[in-house]
């Protein structure tokens, strides 16, 4: 390869042109995924209007049904990568995406829209772990981290800006162009990624596949999932609920010991014992559930409270992102070289900092630039220093082998973590008279800062340094 077909590495290392292309096409599968988490929040009301048949709950399923398919495949779909070709994977996993967004848009009933929103989280849960496992083979371990981090980035990005674009398209085209905008960019990332990307898989498994450990996994993060989406609508002390729950307890450890007997694991559990990959999976978890709870937090104040307008809302709300995406390729570059504590401690205290500002410095009366935008400007600095980070510590322990199924296990932490976050988030929040609203929207915000503050604490335990070797 010539020298100007290389770029140079950040540390000494050249970084082949292919990867960047390769970077591009990932962190695109990506964003469409995660965009897809949160545009949909704020397309509830005018779901609501078009389909007044159904109930709030049965509405709910639009958003659940995604949840709860999501969290409870990706590690299988992880695994899926790493056995079948994570390329192969990958494409399949847009296809089947853009497929579902297609059927969301065009779907006639709340019954079809919700099954057409599963085939979306089918195809999201191929599409994410194998995403990265394609991206971290082009990269040498010196500058992982920072194309970890921009892939990471791209995901945060499209979580914080989906409800401002979702405003735009529910106040312009209407609430179907929320998931019809997905099928062009599937489409071409689909175009792009058979003539860029090369087909890759993990070391070939050794011993019988893992079917039972398939069952297990996805029936312990499934069922993780439905309780707490459930949570808030069936009751958290319902018979359903606390099944929910105690059968994934009952499972856990069934699990466990099934992936330290197999010789090929579907759940790779011995990746726990790597004390940076296991911090920054809890880490992630914990930072999730902050993001994605603050993000419909504030959403709902400003639109309840403050009585803005959903076009007003989504652009109130986009400094966050703007400034989390102009952060993320200097974090990146940070992580290479000064590792990851030092971004992800001060990220998530930026965090608790922000969620703390909205929670003692927000009124009844609307007072955007002295009351909000100083909270919106320390969430965005957070989510630009730690999210993408924290996915690239964890990969950063990862064997090559192991990049699909690994991969898996930080998406399911983040998922899982976004479900937690949101459904402590309602159950905090509650349904308070107007009087009340301004209280229980402070005490949600307060729920967030010290989840954020135990992420910080946390991630002290994070490696100072990149991990340059993989452990095995």
């Amino acid at each position: 390869m010539s020298a100007t077909d290389k770029t140079e590495g950040a540390v000494g290392e050249q970084v082949p042109a292919h990867a960047w292309k390769v970077l591009a096409i990932s962190a695109a599968g990506v964003f469409v995924v995660f965009l897809d988490a949160t545009v949909v929040n704020i397309a509830f009301p005018a779901l609501s209007a078009d389909f007044p048949e159904v109930t709030r709950a049965g509405l709910s399923w639009v958003l659940n049904a995604y949840a709860v398919v999501f969290g409870a495949l990706l590690v299988t779909a992880g695994r899926i990568a790493d056995d079948r070709g994570r390329k192969q994977t990958f494409l399949l996993g847009l296809a089947v995406f853009g497929l579902g967004s297609a059927l969301c848009g065009l779907a006639p009933s709340v019954l079809l829209l919700v099954a057409a929103r599963a085939v979306q989280a089918v195809g999201a849960a191929l599409l994410v772990p194998a995403s990265l496992a394609l991206l971290l083979p082009e990269f040498p371990a010196s500058r992982r981290a920072g194309a970890v981090g921009l892939w990471g980035a791209a995901g945060g990005v499209a979580a914080a800006v989906g409800p401002t674009l979702g405003a735009l398209l529910i106040e312009g085209p209407g609430w179907r162009w929320v998931f019809l905008v997905n099928v062009p960019l599937c489409v071409v990332a689909v175009l792009l990624g058979r003539r860029v990307l090369r087909e890759t898989t993990g070391t070939p498994s050794a011993g019988p596949r893992d079917y039972a450990g398939v069952l297990l996994v996805t029936a312990v993060f499934g069922l993780l999932s439905l309780g707490l989406v459930q949570g808030e609508s069936w009751g958290w002390g319902s018979w359903r609920v606390v099944g929910s729950f105690a059968v994934a307890a009952v499972l856990v450890p069934v699990l466990v010991l099934r992936a330290l007997r197999h010789p090929s694991p579907v759940l790779p559990v011995r990746l726990f014992t790597v004390r940076t990959f296991s911090v920054a999976t809890g880490a992630l978890l914990l930072f999730a559930a902050a993001f994605f709870a603050v993000i419909l937090c504030n959403v709902l104040f400003l639109t309840e409270v403050w009585q803005y307008s959903v076009l007003r809302t989504a652009l109130a709300v986009l400094p966050s992102p703007l400034i989390a995406a102009a952060l993320s390729p200097v974090t990146g570059r940070l992580a290479d070289h000064y590792g990851f504590r030092v971004l992800v401690v001060p990220g998530a205290a930026s965090m608790a900092a922000g969620t703390a500002w909205f929670a003692t410095r927000t009124g009844p009366d609307p007072a955007y630039l002295t009351d909000f935008l100083p909270g919106s400007i320390l969430v965005g600095l957070a989510i630009g220093l730690a999210l993408p980070t924290l996915g690239a510590a964890g990969a950063q322990s990862l064997q090559p082998h192991q990049f699909g199924a690994g991969s898996a296990v930080g998406a399911t932490a983040r998922q899982l973590g976004a479900v937690l976050g949101v459904a402590v988030l309602i159950a905090v929040l509650g349904e308070p008279d107007p009087a009340g609203a301004l209280g229980a929207f402070h005490r949600s915000w307060w729920v967030v800062t010290a989840t954020a503050a135990a992420c910080a604490l946390l991630s002290l335990g994070l490696a100072a340094r990149p991990v340059r070797r993989p452990v095995t």
